[in-house]
Formats: C-alpha cells, sequence, structure tokens
C-alpha cells in the first residue's frame, strides 16, 4: 500500500537515496530540509533522477507533519536539533531513526553516545508516543544513491514495537535490501557501532561501500 514518507535530511545522499528508491516503489516522498527553497530544489532534481512525479519538498516541520511514516537521516551533530523542530508532527508515527554517532575526524573510531545509541536517546527524548525504529546505518549511502546499484549489505532493523518494525523491514524490501528484525531499540548500537569498524576496512582494503551478510537460513518467525 502507498504511503506518504518524509525523509527529514532528505537532501543529502542517503536520504536521497531512500526517497529515489521509494518512490519508484510507488510511495509519496516529502523532502525535509531546514530551508523549504532548498527541500524543494533537492525533490525538484530526485523527481528527475528517479524518473518520478511523487517527490515534494518542505520545511523540516511541515515535512514532519505531512509523512505517515518518518525517516530522520541528518548528521549526528543535527540529531536532537531537529527532533526538537520536529517532535510535535512526529506523535502517533513511526520514526526510523538513521542516525551514526560519527564525529569528525575520528569517525573510524566507534563511539558509543550518553544512553547506549542514537536511536535509544531519541526514543526516550519523543516519549512513547513515537515509535523509533533504527535501521539503514550500515548501507554505503553512495550505494542508495545510484539506482542501478544492487544493495548488497544487509539491514538490521531495531525497535520496541515489532509491528513497527515490520513497517521497516517491508519498506527496505520495497528498496530491494534485505532486512532483519535485530531486536529492542538498545540493541542499535550494534548497527551504529559497527558503521565506524566499516569506514575503517573501506580505506584498509579501498573497498567501496562494505557491508554486512547475515548468513542462515530462517525457520521461525517471532518477536
Amino acid at each position: 500500500m502507498a504511503m506518504k514518507i518524509a525523509i527529514i535530511g532528505g537532501s543529502g545522499a542517503l536520504g536521497a537515496g531512500l526517497a529515489k528508491r521509494w518512490a519508484r516503489a510507488g510511495h509519496g516522498i516529502v523532502i525535509g530540509s531546514r530551508d523549504a527553497g532548498r527541500a524543494a530544489e533537492a525533490a525538484e532534481r530526485l523527481n528527475a533522477e528517479a524518473g518520478s512525479s511523487k517527490i515534494i519538498g518542505l520545511g523540516n516541520p511541515d515535512a514532519a507533519v505531512a509523512g505517515e511514516i518518518v525517516a530522520l537521516t541528518v548528521p549526528y551533530a543535527n540529531q536532537m536539533p531537529t527532533l526538537e523542530a520536529i517532535k510535535d508532527g512526529l506523535q502517533g508515527k513511526i520514526l526510523i531513526d538513521v542516525t551514526v554517532p560519527l564525529v569528525p575526524p575520528k569517525v573510524r573510531t566507534v563511539l558509543v553516545p550518553e544512553g547506549g545509541s542514537c536511536a535509544k536517546a531519541a526514543q526516550d527524548y519523543l516519549g512513547n508516543g513515537v515509535r523509533v525504529v533504527s535501521a539503514f546505518q550500515n548501507v554505503a549511502a553512495t550505494h542508495l544513491d545510484d539506482l542501478d546499484h544492487a544493495i548488497k549489505c544487509d539491514v538490521l532493523v531495531c525497535g520496541n514495537d515489532p509491528a513497527a518494525r515490520e513497517e521497516v523491514v517491508q519498506l527496505a524490501a520495497q528498496a530491494h535490501m534485505k532486512a532483519w528484525h535485530a531486536g529492542v531499540i538498545d540493541n542499535s548500537i550494534v548497527a551504529e557501532a559497527f558503521t565506524s569498524a566499516l569506514i575503517f576496512i573501506n580505506a584498509r582494503y579501498k573497498i567501496d561501500g562494505a557491508g554486512i551478510r547475515i548468513t542462515g537460513t530462517p525457520e521461525s518467525v517471532g518477536d
């Protein structure tokens, strides 16, 4: 079923990639930016790149209100200020938090934020009225942004509400990615921290966008 998905920070490569892939899957996309004019310019560009007319641009608070599901794809330093600006528009919705705790220049070194993870901090700040789901941290932004690139990185999906996690698992599949339920929001620390290790691996072995894969064949499904 088609939904309206707001992507806060959607003018960057990661948000843009998700926007284009979900637009091609039939969803309506709202690009959010601190500057509404910049959001509109980004939407025009992404529509052209995706061969779509389903992407529009709004300022962040209006984008959050417009989205049935909201994805946050901003740098770590902007996570909490952005959440403060859009908090009211998130109530009753799923927030997909893609934030990774990277602090330049030491992006190859794992940083554990206060509280354990970025997504856990978002859930604690927003309260139970928002179902925070952590996902997409380990997928290379340049790969997402290239619609001709087959994504070979699995997605770990963490959140306290299994139904909300499942919605994100299905959205990942619609963007041609394999996603896995990986437990409660506290477990987001694994995907967030592993991003720094992947950046190190990329540099050490000259890999263009190293990713992760889950091995094994599922035999049962549970929470």
